[in-house]
């Protein structure tokens, strides 16, 4: 997978005013779990620009005061009106500890059903998976040249070595309908993975949740 660094400070004091003093100097509250310890940390908002504003995924190789710890972005906090970045939660990962991720998915080519008048089906923009660091991908590429309406590509039709997918193995990913069957069927389907993303969603966080503990209240605030 790709790494990104990142380099921050311990936290000394922690609270909502020291919280709030942080912020107001541009910098963001985090939180390290997962490992031997809890570790409260701060770094200037501008050095998550390229971990939060992208569909890409990363491994985050966190220096906190000349400690290097291997990470992931576990959850993130937005104020409700200026959309600044209130507080992010890491997860310590270890090479032989498997960790969950949702991985992107790109679409390669043009379907032949396309190309013949029908429309595509986008179900699953990402798919949560499962495995250790070592065998995790940057991305889930999928080519769909060969798809004709009425096509359609499932989970169970994917497969990355040494990883497992946390979705039905019937669960739609990409296909291809008739114009009036995907207009008929696009509410409906949209509906479907909303409901789907969401139990996976908490699928997720209880996995990795119930063993883990969660940042310091404080900073939800």
């Amino acid at each position: 997978m790709k790494s990104l660094a990142i380099s921050a400070n311990v936290r000394e004091n922690v609270g909502k005013s020291n919280s709030k003093s942080l912020r107001n100097q541009g910098n963001v509250p985090c939180v390290l779990y997962g490992g031997e310890k809890q570790v409260c940390f701060y770094a200037h908002e501008n050095d998550f620009r390229n971990l939060v504003y992208t569909p890409d995924v990363y491994v985050v190789e966190l220096s906190i005061d000349g400690s290097i710890k291997k990470c992931i972005m576990q959850d993130i906090q937005f104020h409700p009106v200026s959309e600044k970045i209130l507080h992010i939660d890491f997860l310590e990962v270890f090479d032989e500890k498997p960790i969950t991720l949702s991985i992107p998915v790109i679409l390669q080519g043009l379907a032949i059903g396309v190309r013949n008048g029908g429309n595509l089906m986008f179900r699953r923009r990402k798919i949560i998976t499962r495995g250790l660091i070592s065998a995790m991908p940057d991305s889930i590429e999928i080519n769909i040249e060969h798809l004709k309406i009425g096509d359609f590509v499932y989970i169970k039709d994917l497969e990355i070595e040494g990883c497992e997918f946390l979705a039905p193995d019937n669960s739609v990913v990409v296909g291809v309908k008739t114009a009036r069957t995907a207009i008929e069927d696009e509410v409906e389907d949209e509906d479907e993975d909303e409901s789907g993303e969401s139990s996976e969603t908490k699928s997720e966080e209880n996995s990795e949740g119930n063993s883990e503990k969660k940042s310091d209240s404080e900073d939800s605030n």
